[in-house]
């Protein structure tokens, strides 16, 4: 009779701990089921907030998954009769060792997550940080990158992104100063805008509303000059501007209005 108990007592110790297992093997993979389908129900507007959604969901996911093997490790464990509440208390004092040796990892996870959840800034928004400026083009939980125009990419970890300038969250104004020689007559200078206005309006590449001209900005030296602008999508205010000046420069030489230049005479004296 005393063989037969010792040997329940050893198929306890096997088969419980395979019982555990399981049912955290399936819990796991429930869970997880359940908060896949839970995201891919909504509607994805931006290619970045899929990216921010899936971010979220990849977190959420190890979370569940390191907790459930916690679970299970000490739900075997007490199986053994081990004293599972000498563990947590041991759990919590190398916890709290672990987080003071690594607060700035602390901190990146903490900033990465809240930057994730509040959308402060997007995959392909344009900010600048401590003077650099540039595309996000990464949001990680410890770490962001940003790449500016020339191709340089800035790594930075994420408690350190504050005073944060995103210049994608609004649109942009192209400002466009054309300088005008003083013989021209106003009326002539202002008949050649408006014409060209008319044309342009509505065909101006990532424009949001008509052009607008701000009149005389300026009496320089040798030249009047005059301010164009116009409202476009978030930063391609560049582009319209240098397009905005191709088509001033051609309408100006249709119309034979001189823009100035600056000119050296030389005088070879005998």
């Amino acid at each position: 009779m005393l063989n037969i108990f010792k040997f329940q007592i050893d198929i306890k110790l096997i088969i419980l701990p395979i019982i555990y297992i399981v049912i955290g093997v399936i819990a796991f993979k429930f869970l997880k089921r359940i908060i896949k389908r839970s995201t891919q129900r909504k509607t994805i507007l931006k290619a970045s907030q899929k990216q921010r959604i899936d971010t979220l969901v990849g977190l959420i996911i190890n979370l569940i998954k390191y907790l459930t093997v916690i679970l299970v490790i000490l739900a075997i464990l007490s199986v053994y009769g081990i004293n599972i509440k000498s563990i947590l208390a041991g759990l919590g004092i190398g916890t709290a060792i672990i987080g003071l040796a690594f607060q700035d990892l602390a901190k990146d996870l903490i900033a990465g997550f809240s930057i994730i959840t509040e959308g402060e800034y997007e995959i392909g928004d344009t900010i600048e940080i401590d003077g650099f400026m540039g595309e996000v083009v990464f949001i990680g939980l410890r770490t962001t990158r940003i790449r500016n125009f020339k191709g340089a990419t800035k790594i930075i970890a994420n408690h350190y992104m504050d005073n944060i300038i995103n210049y994608s969250n609004n649109n942009s104004l192209a400002v466009v100063d054309v300088s005008i020689a003083y013989e021209c007559a106003e009326e002539k200078i202002e008949k050649a805008f408006e014409n060209l206005f008319k044309k342009l309006n509505g065909n101006v590449p990532f424009a949001k509303k008509d052009l607008e001209l701000w009149g005389v900005n300026e009496l320089a030296d040798s030249a009047v000059v005059y301010r164009v602008v116009v409202e476009t999508e978030p930063m391609k205010q560049f582009v319209v501007e240098r397009y905005l000046r191709k088509e001033i420069k051609k309408e100006f030489d249709q119309e034979n209005i001189k823009i100035p230049y600056q000119q050296i005479e030389v005088h070879n004296g005998k």
